[in-house]
């Protein structure tokens, strides 16, 4: 299995360890149209490589991601077919990370925003520094929370929290992260990447199909739940990405300056 073709990430392997990292380091990594759809397929082609048993995913450049890229943004508001298209690479997004087999580790070292807060909490371990900031802002540009943040966010923290910071928008940093359950572990910036090596090497290191299938396993409830929401809120993000009050906040980021909503 070879990656020539992912242009918008680096993938390299040492030995049964496939290392994925958006390379977009100048724009914090937000995901342009290009990024999105090789991050609709990545997971999969990961799943069918028979030369790799663990993954890690992590960002160039001091970020994880940033989340959406403004200018994309702006050029889908409004259009009905473009946004369709983009919330069905959403949805791919989201099942291949869930159906993939293999253990996958975040490694984010900075902001983890919007869809990139959710490629971190998908993946079945995710190591950050203290600095690093995990946020799903959606509602702040008058989204719903389609990308994966209204699935996963209630099962690591619970409802109440989830509302919290899924309703408001607000940022969490990586050691209150931990603390809470968000995140598996808040490592120091000198630290993060010996933790993520020695974890992703403990798993290669272990019986692969019993590691593989219990991982299947714990996600067959998690896909469960995800089947019941990611129609719903991908399809109502759609809806949202079409009406004023997203306009008025791609308005207000390119303004630098607190949008005004008017419930439509």
């Amino acid at each position: 299995m070879t990656y020539d073709r992912y242009e918008m990430m680096t993938v390299t392997r040492q030995a049964r360890v496939l290392t994925i990292t958006l390379n977009r380091p100048k724009v914090r990594n937000a995901v342009n149209p290009q990024l999105h759809d090789e991050l609709s397929r990545i997971f999969t082609d990961v799943d069918r490589d028979t030369e790799a048993d663990v993954v890690i995913l992590t960002g160039a450049g001091g970020a994880f991601s940033a989340g959406g890229d403004l200018d994309w943004l702006q050029a889908l508001h409004g259009d009905p077919v473009a946004t369709a298209r983009s919330i069905q690479n959403d949805r791919r997004i989201q099942n291949s990370l869930l159906d993939l087999e293999k253990p996958i580790l975040a490694k984010v070292n900075g902001p983890a925003v919007g869809l990139g807060c959710s490629l971190a909490l998908f993946c079945d371990f995710v190591f950050a520094t203290p600095e690093s900031r995990f946020a799903d802002p959606h509602v702040a540009v008058g989204l719903v929370a389609g990308d994966g943040g209204a699935v996963i966010w209630p099962q690591l923290i619970g409802y109440a929290r989830a509302r919290r910071y899924l309703l408001t928008g607000d940022a969490i940093l990586g050691a209150e992260a931990a603390e809470i359950g968000l995140i598996t572990e808040c490592v120091a910036a000198d630290a993060i990447d010996q933790a993520v090596e020695d974890m992703a090497q403990r798993l290669a290191a272990g019986a692969t199909h019993a590691v593989k299938w219990t991982k299947a396993s714990i996600n067959a409830g998690l896909k469960a739940t995800a089947n019941a929401v990611i129609d719903r809120a991908a399809g109502l993000e759609n809806l949202t990405m079409l009406m004023r009050d997203h306009g008025l906040a791609l308005e207000a980021m390119r303004e630098r300056r607190k949008p005004t909503f008017v419930g439509r």
